[in-house]
């Protein structure tokens, strides 16, 4: 059978839900499966177990090999082609063995403060403090003894592929999250590996960058195949058949731009889960580096400018669980897609500045706010207006208020133009209040497409199905190739900036950047 007649697999690991989609030659969706996972705090490090992540990619494809199954009367034997996407960054070490030589450190730990500052000004670029180069530099600043044996560093969605394929590679979007990138190269930016191989040969490490990070590919070439191997990690029931080629491995910065089509120059896109990310594609490049901007690439490796939040509705789902539980214990038990679309209604309702509400959603270190470690805070002036509604309208704008003043940056000093800012992720799936509010908070358009709810997985999908019509002739570009093929006539709704909004907005985040101090100082007293 011609791979291209086969379904197609995005498989992505967020940081609460690892997501499984099939879709079918033109992007449309056939089946899904998800596992629920959380990270977890141990000896200081925000982590996940690499048993865990076998065991619930294992789930989440046994669960849409059933759908599949439940749908179409027949069981998932094989695919057309696959890809790999997970949240981007952190650090996973291996020996020349390929054991694991430390503890997965995630995206979500703010411990490399002092590296991550050193390597900006040496480099003159930005490097934050969730990048695998800022981890590996922590490192040997801090003499851990596992460095001297490090002979491969990659990121999560790196690691699953690796197991997949055998080949140590990346798509170049999720290898911008490691080390900064050259577009017009589409590689790793030789003079910076160069001064950082310096620092190397200062600690007397065995190795150079370059013969230790993920090869870098940009998106439909060639990222090796599903060998026997991997199709038992990804299936151990055998009814899997090797075989299929796999697209570069990507990040959820990449699969969320591919799935709200916002690759090309003047586009950009907003992914608001767990944590928050903004990017725009740019034009040219920034005139100045920024701390709060982080520049990264496009799955195809254009240059973009991204403001990262690490943490989005954590504490939104916390107080909604609450309240779910209030109603609950009244004898009004809510299914949970209910809650939330009441809460979010709620939000609607409420003062466009929150009645002088200010809550901060911090469950760790926010670099865009200057703070290393976060304390969830909810604050009021005694004659503020507490009712539900306000306090619905805070919760949905501390989603939001770190990514406004990042925003603020382009739009304001750099005079950044978008022609179209694409939400998708959780805050989107109740329709309107997060997309309304958002427009607001940004002062620009946001459109959601039908597709928004299928994020980061279908993104991922639709790359591995790019990498099938690359193995063909005159292959368009990835842009093109969205816009024509994928995108053409997609529904969808866009809301323009309301001024009540806009003016409620900023008179929140007046309040917000003031009490910036009160959640520095929660930090202190509640260690």
């Amino acid at each position: 059978m011609d791979n291209a007649a086969l379904p197609v697999l995005g498989l992505e690991l967020g940081s609460t839900r690892i997501k499984a989609v099939l879709v079918d030659d033109v992007g449309a969706p056939l089946a899904s499966g998800a596992y629920d996972w959380e990270n977890r705090l141990e000896d200081g490090w925000w982590t996940y177990h690499l048993e865990e992540v076998q065991a619930g990619v294992r789930a989440a494809f046994a669960a849409l090999s059933a759908d599949w199954k439940a749908k179409t009367g027949t069981p998932l034997t094989r695919v057309g082609a696959l890809g790999i996407s997970a949240m981007m960054h952190g650090y996973l070490p291996f020996d020349a063995a390929g054991r694991q030589l430390a503890p997965f450190r995630t995206w979500r730990n703010t411990a490399t403060g002092e590296a991550a500052a050193i390597l900006t000004e040496r480099f003159s670029f930005n490097i934050p403090q969730r990048w695998s180069i800022s981890h590996l530099y922590q490192a040997m600043l801090q003499g851990e003894a596992h460095v001297k044996d490090l002979a491969y560093l990659t990121t999560l969605a790196g690691y699953v592929h690796w197991q997949l394929t055998g080949e140590k590679v990346l798509g170049v979007g999720d290898a911008s999250g490691m080390f900064p990138i050259d577009s017009a190269a589409c590689d790793y930016d030789t003079g910076m590996l160069a001064s950082f191989d310096e620092l190397l040969a200062q600690a007397g490490l065995p190795f150079t960058l370059r013969q230790v990070l993920p090869k870098v590919l940009a998106a439909g070439k060639d990222a090796g195949c599903l060998t026997p191997e991997g199709a038992r990690w990804l299936d151990p029931t055998g009814s899997l058949a090797p075989g299929a080629p796999l697209a570069p491995p990507e990040g959820d910065a990449g699969t969320g731009m591919a799935a709200t089509n916002a690759v090309a120059a003047r586009t950009g896109n907003v992914s608001a889960g767990t944590s928050v990310f903004a990017m725009a594609v740019l034009e040219k490049p920034l005139s100045r580096v920024y701390p709060e901007i982080d520049m990264v690439t496009t799955p195809a490796g254009r240059p973009v400018a991204m403001v990262h939040c690490n943490t989005c509705t954590s504490d939104l789902d916390a107080w909604v669980k609450l309240l779910g539980q209030m109603a609950e214990a009244a004898g009004a038990k809510l299914v949970k897609p209910d809650l939330y679309d009441l809460f979010y209604q709620k939000a609607l309702e409420g003062a466009p500045d929150c009645g002088g509400l200010v809550n901060f959603n911090c469950y760790s270190g926010e670099p865009v706010l200057g703070l290393d470690e976060g304390r969830p805070l909810f604050v009021r002036r005694p004659d503020a207006s507490l009712t539900l509604e306000n306090f619905a309208r805070a919760q949905l704008y501390s989603t939001m208020a770190a990514l406004k003043l990042g925003m603020d940056l382009l739009f304001e000093k750099e005079q950044v133009r978008l022609e179209r800012l694409l939400g998708h992720g959780g805050l989107f799936k109740t329709p309107v209040a997060g997309q309304k509010l958002l427009a607001g908070a940004l002062r620009v358009p946001v459109s959601v497409m039908a597709s928004a709810g299928e994020g980061g997985p279908w993104g991922m999908a639709l790359l591995a199905l790019y990498r099938l019509r690359c193995m063909q002739d005159g292959a368009p570009a990835l842009e093109d190739w969205l816009e024509k093929f994928i995108f053409a006539g997609t529904e969808g709704s866009t809301i323009a900036p309301d001024e009540a909004d806009a003016a409620g907005f900023a008179a929140f985040i007046k309040d917000y950047a003031a009490c910036i101090p009160v959640e520095k100082a929660a930090v202190d007293a509640l260690r």
